[in-house]
């Protein structure tokens, strides 16, 4: 389904449309309707005026909206609407259901023909079940309170079917699912209740532990499902959903006993793969798991359906799904200055140690009217390079530091702009969205490292700019490296530009670029399993030069790096520990399970509490 790259709005559509019918051309009338239709399709205008074209046209008027591979959704709606007028709902409410699943977000069925009590009587109720199911499967589970009002008018189609087939066992369980989806959780556990009353069956028992757990009865919800196995002990993804809604419940251990009985039965099964690496991960914390999850992931492009388990692991964890705060006194400077509403004007700051450029850049470019005076003489020197290098991109005057590589060009600076930020769903994918930089030239990619441009005007990049603009440069250091990984990719790994560059700034001056190529690096590990040895030797070199220098003097970057070596695959057991002991993580403890499941149901409820108004 097309989109229209016309943008009149619909006033202006609507008057063109009736220009066109009082001339008699019902064609350009029809295609402006359809504009209108596609821009409000709620609006009583709109509906008028296509109904003039019904008078005018007759019969022949549903021909006017003719169905093609690449239909425009305005078309699509007012054909479902002609069908509807002409005693043909059913295929009418098909076309509606359609233009949803394009376009969840708009409100297509709000229309009294869908709405009208009349309407349930005429469907049959398993063509009126498999529209609803339809429409499940184009929402998000749940849906954002945003966006619940533009599919009310199913659920009011779904409440008028159940009215009118109240023994309906699949109808009620399919109106079920979607009254959860829109927030509707007691009213989806009654119509649940009623459709396993009338007619036992699995789909019934997943629906109903679906409303259950959205109610919080999670024994409810596990009772549901364990029936539900009973009914089809071979669907393995309930089993899945079984596993899943133990462990929300802190009950870990179960939770990976019924992944093991599905992944028993089939060891390839998808659900139960994805959600035994998750699982597996939140239990001990070993990015092993994880990047298992990511292998099968490549290596099984055609899952049954989209799976959201990498992310939700990675979401929220140092490198693995965002870029890690800036560390060290410049950067607490910084985020003083920012907080200042004159930005350091007149006032002075000390460094006992060189800071990284980067956060000195960034410092003195925020807040020109900061005076920073900084410590010289320290041992080891963190503007020297830690090996001897290729390629610098910093000089030094006593403790200023300058970039040594030109600007990068414009368009660099706006492919960086639109692509940089600050979190990605997991490494693989933050290499994927990288490839947008794959034809920019080497000389630009190494210039964007140490001449970011400013952020971009969209909310996030206002936000970055004003707020924490060590976040945007080091965003930006973090896709410039990442667009490293994508230079001259026909080279062979080993003696290819992009690790020798890469390694370069790995091991260049103590500085935020270090953090940022050694992600680059780290992703490739993700992503290439036949590079994982090169880049956990690396890894391990650089961590224990970092542990070798923090004994002497403090290293601003020694928590970001110590996190990346946690995110590295294949990573030896001993440089594990140190990463663990740089980064200050506890190692997680087999705690027994009554008080694994008590914690985590207090942690539950405290945060519930601290949301409320």
């Amino acid at each position: 389904m097309a989109e229209d790259d016309r943008a009149l709005p619909a006033a202006e559509e609507l008057a063109l449309a009736r220009r066109a019918l009082d001339a008699g051309d019902l064609e350009h009338a029809a295609g402006h309707v359809a504009a209108a239709l596609a821009q409000a399709p709620t609006l009583p205008e709109v509906h008028e005026t296509l109904a003039r074209l019904v008078a005018a046209g007759g019969d022949r008027t549903v021909d006017l909206f003719p169905l093609h591979h690449h239909a425009f959704v305005g078309t699509v709606v007012a054909r479902a609407h002609l069908l509807a007028a002409a005693g043909r709902p059913a295929e009418g409410l098909d076309l509606l259901v359609a233009a949803t699943n394009h376009a969840p977000g708009t409100d297509w069925a709000g229309v009294p023909w869908v709405t009208t009590p009349d309407l349930a009587e005429r469907l049959d109720p398993d063509r009126t079940a498999r529209v609803l199911m339809q429409v499940c499967a184009a929402a998000p589970d749940p849906v954002p309170r945003a966006g619940r009002a533009a599919l009310r008018a199913y659920l009011t189609l779904a409440r008028n079917a159940v009215t009118v087939h109240p023994e309906h066992g699949l109808l009620l369980g399919a109106a079920s699912a979607l009254a959860r989806r829109l927030g509707e959780v007691p009213l989806a556990v009654r119509w649940a209740t009623r459709g396993v009353r009338v007619a036992p069956s699995k789909i019934g028992e997943v629906w109903l532990g679906y409303a259950y757990r959205s109610a919080g009865r999670t024994r409810d919800a596990l009772a549901a499902l364990g029936r539900a196995v009973e009914h089809d002990p071979d669907d393995l993804a309930v089993y899945a959903d079984i596993a899943g809604t133990l462990a929300d419940d802190g009950r870990l251990d179960e939770a990976l006993g019924w992944i093991d009985r599905a992944l028993a039965r089939d060891p390839s099964f998808d659900c139960a793969v994805h959600t035994a690496h998750r699982l597996r991960h939140q239990r001990d914390g070993d990015v092993a798991h994880l990047v298992a999850l990511a292998d099968f992931v490549r290596d099984h492009p055609d899952d049954s359906h989209e799976h959201g388990d990498l992310a939700e692991s990675c979401r929220g964890r140092p490198w693995l799904g965002q870029v890690t705060p800036a560390d060290g006194p410049a950067a607490d400077a910084l985020r003083h200055v920012v907080a200042d509403d004159h930005r350091g004007l007149g006032a002075a700051v000390r460094l006992d140690v060189p800071a990284p450029p980067s956060a000195l850049r960034t410092l003195v470019f925020t807040a020109p009217g900061l005076r920073v005076e900084m410590a010289d003489g320290v041992d080891p020197d963190p503007r020297e390079p830690r090996r001897p290098t290729a390629r610098r991109l910093w000089r030094y005057t006593g403790t200023t530091a300058e970039p040594a590589v030109p600007a990068p060009s414009p368009e660099a600076c706006e492919r960086v702009r639109q692509l940089a930020h600050p979190a990605w769903p997991h490494p693989p994918a933050a290499y994927d969205g990288a490839v947008g930089l794959a034809t920019l030239d080497l000389s630009d990619l190494l210039g964007l490292l140490v001449h970011p441009p400013e952020a971009p005007s969209t909310a996030l990049g206002r936000v970055l700019g004003g707020q924490d603009p060590a976040l945007w440069v080091r965003s930006v250091q973090v896709w410039a490296c990442l667009g490293l990984l994508h230079h001259r990719t026909d080279e062979p790994w080993d003696d290819s530009t992009r690790r020798r560059v890469l390694l370069d700034l790995v091991w260049g001056v103590e500085d935020w670029v270090t953090e940022a190529a050694l992600f680059a690096l780290v992703t490739a590990a993700w992503v290439h399993p036949a590079v994982r040895a090169d880049v956990a030797g690396v890894v391990a070199d650089r961590l224990d030069d970092v542990a070798r220098v923090a004994r002497l003097r403090p290293v601003p970057i020694a928590v970001s790096m110590a996190h990346l070596a946690l995110a590295t695959p294949d990573l030896a057991p001993e440089t594990r520990a140190l990463a663990t002991a740089l980064a200050g993580i506890r190692p997680p403890t087999a705690a027994p399970h009554g008080l694994r499941a008590l914690l985590h149901r207090v942690r539950r409820f405290l945060t519930a509490l601290v949301r409320r108004p």
